[in-house]
């Protein structure tokens, strides 16, 4: 087998490890906050961590999640950016660290909705990809508070930026996979949009 492929294989299989660090768990850990899973949605990531009031707690597993999509990419991109096959491999990694988020094997495969890791595979994708798609959420969240409905509008629009900014490539497909596992992963708050049950962003549930 190539060499190319069997580093491909070792990247994608690092991505996967990398997005199984749920900072929601992490981060509640050291600063002695109860188990994500335990409250609220049972999502471990920001926005429910947000339901126990610890801002400084919401804000790290923001960061820590997106930040671990970006690097997963970006450090793929680095190495592998230039080289043949370098565009399926580029975007395996992006899909294998979001799905590492979703299935995290250091957490009993029980992890988030991939918002926040979302948004920095975006960003380690193409920067301008990145902040048009954190915009979309932006504004959505400051019109309607809702952190769900906000998700699910990006995921129908980061597809369509992709599109317009690389035209019909393997990323572009990636991203619509991400955007569809997103709104799956949102099914219950779909539900609850809909009967008027979802908690606005920083409500107590």
């Amino acid at each position: 087998m190539n060499s190319q492929y069997l580093w491909g294989i070792a990247a994608c299989v690092l991505a996967y490890l990398m997005g199984s660090i749920s900072f929601a768990v992490v981060v509640s850990h050291f600063m002695k906050l109860p188990d994500p899973h335990t409250y609220g949605s049972g999502n471990p990531g920001a926005t429910n961590v947000l339901r126990t009031g610890n801002k400084k707690a919401a804000i790290l597993t923001l960061l820590g999640d997106a930040l671990k999509g970006f690097l997963a990419v970006y450090l793929a991109k680095l190495y592998f950016d230039g080289q043949d096959s370098s565009e399926w491999i580029l975007a395996l990694v992006a899909a294998f660290v979001f799905i590492g988020h979703l299935f995290p094997v250091f957490h009993g495969f029980k992890g988030g909705k991939g918002v926040a890791t979302a948004c920095g595979v975006l960003l380690g994708i193409n920067i301008f990809l990145g902040l048009a798609t954190l915009l979309t959420w932006l504004i959505m969240a400051i019109f309607f508070r809702y952190s769900s409905l906000s998700a699910l509008i990006s995921a129908i629009f980061a597809p369509m930026y992709c599109f317009f900014l690389f035209g019909t490539q393997w990323m572009c497909l990636t991203v619509l996979a991400i955007g569809i596992l997103l709104i799956w992963r949102h099914q219950k708050n779909i539900q609850n949009l809909f009967s008027g049950k979802e908690a606005k962003i920083g409500q107590k549930k």
